[in-house]
């Protein structure tokens, strides 16, 4: 099991904290002596998980705060109150996501839900704390992608689906996918303009958690598991949450994770086992198709580059 180094003086903001991978990474960060703010889209849920953490470790730092990633003017109120407080965030830590509802939905400003709660809402995030984030001695931003992001396809004729017929795994791994170009183009900036910055991504692999029945089951009565049950969950391998979260753990805290990395799961076909470093497919490396997504980003939620000129 991964050890997490001490954290103790830093502020480390882990989105979709109440569950899954994201409270796993409160817990053995807070574990490990740093303040972390759980950005959670329901206050009641995130307290309940910050709750139990603490059961475990009652002298963590933890604090809640509302982030709904569907919704731009939530990501904007929630960036201007940790500027408001002025302390530097040496870790912000993409974890947040949706996983294929079964219909096609859509966030608050109309963006289609996975490519906005997944990739939008973070990249807005990102750039507006990222003053913030530079003001830390040694900042990191991490970006959780998935290991579907390896067949994932950039729909610029078509990035909503409104055209396209709805296929609720491939518009999945369109936004984990461009997860994955945000953070290695973050990480290409940063060297490029010689920032005190370090960008890396992770994927959890097949880790077991509500990722795979809470989008599934959004728009329908019963929840639903969506991928792998019965005897098929017996023939793809899969892990618990504890080492499923540890790349997205080492990518934040690890002093030998490099800028621009990308860490998952060394087991079987990247579903399980100890993190290593992860080579990114090909689409993901691709510059041209990097830049014109990230300048299509900034027109669609309206935020640019706050450091520098505009990318």
């Amino acid at each position: 099991m991964y050890s997490v180094p001490g954290q103790a003086g830093k502020l480390i903001v882990v989105t979709g904290s109440n569950s899954g991978t994201g409270k796993e990474a409160a817990r053995r960060l807070g574990a490990a002596g740093a303040h972390v703010v759980m950005a959670v889209r329901t206050p009641a849920k995130g307290e309940q998980a910050k709750a139990e953490i603490l059961e475990q470790h009652p002298d963590a730092q933890l604090e809640v705060r509302r982030i709904d990633l569907a919704d731009l003017a939530s990501v904007r109120e929630f960036a201007e109150g940790l500027t408001a407080d002025g302390r530097p965030v040496d870790v912000l830590i993409n974890n947040a996501g949706v996983m294929a509802p079964p219909a096609r939905m859509t966030t608050a400003d109309g963006f289609e839900l996975q490519f906005g709660s997944n990739f939008l809402g973070p990249f807005a995030l990102t750039l507006q704390l990222l003053p913030l984030i530079m003001a830390a001695p040694s900042p990191r931003v991490i970006t959780m992608s998935s290991g579907v992001a390896n067949y994932g396809r950039i729909h610029f004729n078509d990035l909503q689906w409104e055209r396209l017929r709805y296929r609720p795994m491939f518009c999945y791994a369109q936004s984990k996918l461009a997860d994955l170009m945000f953070s290695l183009r973050l990480a290409s900036i940063g060297s490029d303009r010689d920032l005190n910055l370090m960008a890396a991504a992770a994927h959890p692999g097949f880790t077991r958690t509500n990722l795979q029945t809470a989008g599934a089951s959004l728009g329908r009565d019963q929840p639903k598991r969506m991928i792998f049950n019965g005897a098929g969950a017996r023939l793809v391998p899969s892990q618990p949450v504890e080492p499923g979260t540890e790349p997205l753990l080492y990518a934040a805290t690890s002093p030998d994770a490099v800028n621009g990395g990308y860490y998952g799961p060394s087991g079987f076909f990247g579903l399980v086992g100890p993190t290593t470093i992860v080579k990114p497919p090909g689409r993901a490396r691709d510059t041209a198709t990097a830049s014109r997504l990230w300048a299509e980003a900034e027109r669609l939620t309206d935020v640019t580059m706050p450091i520098g000129n505009r990318v």
